[in-house]
């Protein structure tokens, strides 16, 4: 078993944003979630369709980015479907739920979260400190750690301490991979994820 995986996943699972606890209790269709900025609704419906691969989920994620002329192929996720529906009728695919999770979340975060769009907006009209916010904000709704890394990697060139948030996510995963699998092992873990990204979102001037 790839344990690294199965506490990611575990992780994730307990780390869900505030957001998909939002939309639990109210519809797509509601007014809380139209009232949200397009943004927000981005990261509540990836969430959604990460946490509940769903044919609904799926179209209002697609309905999403086509409204928002976001280029994204909708159809290259229903594999990731029928390979849900088919794993979780087995009580012994542990190994293949964790690929398979690691395989959609690597999807998700090929659709950009929009602060990314609006980083680059405040990077050509010269707001450096404005650059830097959004880009964090983009990287607190990535999945996946190549995407973390690479997003951090690169945000080093203008901001000094992401290099301090790239080596505080790469000792991260070392613990995950490394935790043990009872409660207080993971309480642990989240507490730990929790102050990384508390420090993440802490914008040194």
């Amino acid at each position: 078993m790839n344990w690294g995986i199965f506490f990611f996943i575990a992780i994730a699972i307990i780390l869900m944003r505030v957001f998909w606890l939002r939309i639990k209790a109210n519809s797509m269709e509601s007014e809380n979630f139209k009232a949200l900025p397009p943004k927000d609704q981005l990261a509540v419906l990836k969430e959604c369709l990460l946490n509940n691969p769903t044919e609904t989920n799926l179209r209002n994620l697609g309905d999403f980015c086509k409204k928002h002329q976001i280029d994204a192929d909708m159809e290259s996720y229903r594999p990731y479907l029928a390979k849900q529906l088919e794993i979780t009728k087995r009580k012994d695919a542990i190994a293949e739920d964790n690929d398979l999770y690691a395989q959609e979340s690597a999807w998700m975060d090929a659709i950009r979260p929009l602060e990314f769009a609006e980083a680059k907006m405040a990077k050509d009209s010269g707001d450096t400190d404005l650059f830097t916010l959004r880009t964090i904000e983009g990287i607190a709704r990535l999945y996946s750690d190549e995407a973390i890394q690479s997003e951090l990697g690169d945000l080093g060139q203008t901001y000094p301490k992401a290099a301090k948030l790239l080596e505080g996510y790469r000792n991260l995963m070392e613990i995950r991979d490394s935790s043990g699998a009872d409660d207080k092992s993971l309480e642990n873990l989240r507490k730990k994820r929790d102050a990384w990204q508390e420090d993440l979102l802490t914008v040194e001037q």
